[in-house]
């Protein structure tokens, strides 16, 4: 739970951001669309609550 409200934080911290300096493209986009899933908890924030945990655990092991 902690990670899920660290990224949130992160993704929605970084989308104001993105849109403050009128930067719109792909990654803006990624970002928007994970604060989204993020944000919303539907159906399709289990795979990527999984997708993040994978990727935290990756890098905290390199």
């Amino acid at each position: 739970m902690a990670v899920t409200v660290s990224l949130v934080a992160l993704f929605g911290l970084v989308l104001f951001f993105l849109l403050r300096s009128n930067t719109l493209g792909y990654g803006a986009a990624f970002i928007a669309v994970m604060f989204g899933f993020y944000l919303a908890s539907t159906g399709a924030a289990g795979p990527m609550n999984q997708l993040s945990t994978a990727v935290i655990d990756a890098i905290r092991n390199l």
